[in-house]
């Protein structure tokens, strides 16, 4: 038995038992030797009879009797007494009739359960029961607990990993001896105890071996890539201080010492031939878009073209006129060009000829500029907004266009953590900009419940009545039988029909076609709609000056990171924002929503956010779960700093990766689905 073999050559599974571990993508013994649990229950302290105590129990005792019967409306109740030295005690199961049949009396047991008050009398309910054996699995120890499906339970998925132990107990060291030798633990051994463990620091060694093995490998996949971009060739655009200023010159407004900063920065590394991949980190309402618009200047003069990539229509469309009114003053407004899949053939036709002959070098887009009917031959700068929303394979064929590495510029305005940006864009020179333009006020972050809505209404129509504009953001598109919560067209009904039947209302969310999106975020810039209901689609880019107003209903159901992005589309003017964040009941309101109602700091909400998540998704919007840490968290510090150290020594020292063959193809693996490969 190997690794890849199918999981029907474990003893005791069939085909049945094959299809229903298939159901949670595990099909070979790999698959299930790396199925890591969710969580584990503590079974461990096996207790003498006399001492229980109502709660969780462990006990080892001989089966005396055992009998099956059914009681009221067909609910069968099996009930056993067992004994040890010290005295004797009931056990019961419902709706388990095959197990008075399974008990052998006169055998010893490890029994585990909860200890409690039943019918007047106190017993173990519902236990789990095993053979007294040198390896149980279910018993008194420390029992993990698997992602379930139905008609599987975490019972059978450890009494199969318990069969694959053997093949765990073989698998080779994934790292490299100098470093294998300054852990605690072997790869093996680690996933050994992680499935199977002993104790409680049996359990937290495995978990900081993996944790560990995981940080060193996307690290060194990240620098790996670095270090592969740096023998690449850019065509340098040298900086032109005439240009810059005359660009500056033309803007009503100054720039501030953050987008300075970032500028310069970027100027000197594309004056570089090493190809510039830079990511430009800022908060929501930081100005990043200038920042690019002031690179894109200097590749423009030069006489190059720009590429920059949206991920959305939506945010297309605004970018496009954004940078058509901030080009204008400095004569470059008429190399601006849109291509998005809502256009009409001909204005596709007019677009892709403006970029093949050059009167459109500076061309803005979705994906639809990644197709093979778009030539750039002459692009230098690529400007990826919201570079995370898209995967690396679309990124590469964009810079395939230019013949050569281009020059990239990736903007996020999600704030990363410190120890989120050493190790997955460890590759990137991050430039953040922390400060936001002088006539922004802080915006008023509130929690409000379900019995407050009729004050908060009157609140959000004064705002209308002067003038201002609203969201309202629902968790859901439509109602669900599976998820009480407000619906957007629930709530297009009701604001539009009765609690602001006086008002113009509109509704947008991501089922609507690019056409209807368009003409009803057209309609909300311009003022045409007094509130617009929404689901998370206007959530990235979407700019509306004039919206002070951001309702999130159910906000309990959303992320931290999430709402924080969300709050940033309005008080982008020199009007008051507010950002009401409705409970889905009068419960508590949670840490998350505490903390966004005290603080505006993208950075230090972000760091809430990953110490809130803990291991698993990274920032909760990566591709496709490819890049997620099951073990360990980012939040550990101190372990990125030393794994970091350790992949730079792998680097630094020349290892030959290709001699580690389980760490070549994690690394490999990897390198794909980190940033620029």
């Amino acid at each position: 038995m190997i690794l890849a073999s199918p999981l029907t050559s474990i003893k005791g599974v069939g085909p049945a038992l094959a299809d229903k571990l298939a159901g949670l993508g595990l099909r070979t013994v790999g698959d299930l030797i790396n199925y890591y649990p969710r969580r584990y229950d503590d079974y461990s302290a096996v207790t003498p009879i006399k001492q229980i105590k109502p709660g969780p129990v462990t006990i080892k005792a001989v089966m005396k009797q055992a009998t099956g019967r059914y009681a009221r409306r067909g609910l069968h109740v099996t009930e056993a007494v067992v004994s040890d030295d010290t005295d004797s005690v009931r056990l019961v199961w419902f709706n388990q009739p095959y197990r008075a049949k399974a008990i052998k009396p006169g055998h010893e047991y490890y029994i585990s359960g909860t200890y409690e008050l039943n019918f007047r009398r106190f017993s173990i309910m519902n236990p789990a029961m095993e053979l007294v054996s040198d390896f149980p699995i279910s018993t008194a120890r420390i029992i993990p607990i698997y992602r379930e499906t139905k008609g599987l339970t975490s019972r059978q998925i450890r009494a199969v990993l318990a069969e694959a132990v053997p093949v765990i107990r073989e698998l080779p060291e994934t790292l490299p001896a100098w470093l294998a030798k300054k852990q605690k633990l072997s790869h093996a051994r680690a996933l050994e105890m992680l499935h199977f463990p002993g104790s409680a620091e049996d359990l937290a060694a495995a978990r900081e071996r993996l944790a560990f093995e995981e940080v060193f490998q996307l690290t060194l996949a990240s620098l790996m890539n670095k270090y592969e971009l740096m023998h690449e060739q850019a065509p340098a655009v040298p900086f032109e201080a005439a240009v810059a200023k005359q660009f500056t010159d033309s803007l009503p407004f100054k720039l501030t010492d953050g987008q300075r900063s970032a500028v310069w920065q970027i100027y000197q590394d594309m004056a570089r031939t090493q190809p510039m991949n830079r990511l430009l980190e800022g908060d929501v309402g930081s100005g990043k878009t200038l920042v690019a618009a002031m690179a894109a200047v200097m590749v423009l003069h030069s006489g190059h073209q720009v590429a920059i990539m949206a991920p959305t229509e939506l945010l297309a469309r605004q970018h496009a006129e954004t940078f058509y009114q901030v080009l204008e003053s400095s004569g470059y407004s008429h190399y601006v060009g849109l291509l998005v899949g809502g256009m009409t053939k001909q204005q596709k036709d007019t677009a892709r000829q403006r970029m093949a002959d050059g009167t459109c070098r500076l061309i803005v887009g979705t994906h639809a500029i990644i197709q093979e009917s778009v030539d750039m031959h002459n692009l230098e700068l690529v400007v990826i907004d919201e570079q995370h929303r898209f995967g690396v394979e679309q990124r590469k064929k964009l810079q395939i266009k230019a013949g050569h590495m281009p020059h990239v510029l990736s903007m996020t305005a999600t704030p990363i953590p410190r120890s989120l940006a050493l190790t997955l864009y460890g590759e990137m020179d991050v430039v953040i900009l922390k400060d936001k333009p002088a006539n922004r006020l802080p915006i008023i972050t509130k929690i409000t419940s379900p019995n407050s809505r009729k004050q908060l209404y009157e609140q959000i129509d004064a705002q209308l009545g002067a003038g201002r504009q609203a969201f309202i953001v629902c968790p859901l598109i439509a109602d669900s039988e599976m998820l009480a919560a407000t619906s957007a067209e629930t709530m297009y009904e009701r604001v539009s029909k009765v609690d602001f039947k006086h008002r113009r209302v509109g509704l947008l969310h991501g089922k609507m076609k690019p056409a209807e999106k368009n003409e009803v975020m057209d309609r909300f810039v311009r003022h045409e709609l007094d509130i617009l209901v929404s689901t998370t689609v206007i959530e990235v880019g979407v700019d509306v000056p004039n919206a002070t107003v951001m309702l999130i209903e159910g906000a309990d159901r959303f992320g931290l990171a999430q709402i924080h992005q969300l709050r940033g589309r309005v008080g982008r003017s020199h009007h008051q924002g507010y950002c009401y964040l409705m409970m889905s009941d009068s419960s508590e309101p949670s840490r998350r929503l505490r903390a966004l109602e005290r603080s505006s700091d993208g950075f230090a909400l972000a760091e809430l956010d990953l110490e809130l998540r803990g291991p698993g998704a990274i920032y909760g919007t990566m591709q496709h779960g490819q890049l997620d840490l099951r073990i360990a968290k980012l939040s550990d510090i101190q372990l990125i700093a030393v794994a970091r150290k350790a992949a730079q020594k792998f680097i630094d020292d020349g290892e030959d990766l290709l001699q580690y063959e389980e760490l070549s193809r994690n690394i490999a693996r990897l390198r794909a689905v980190t940033n620029l490969n």
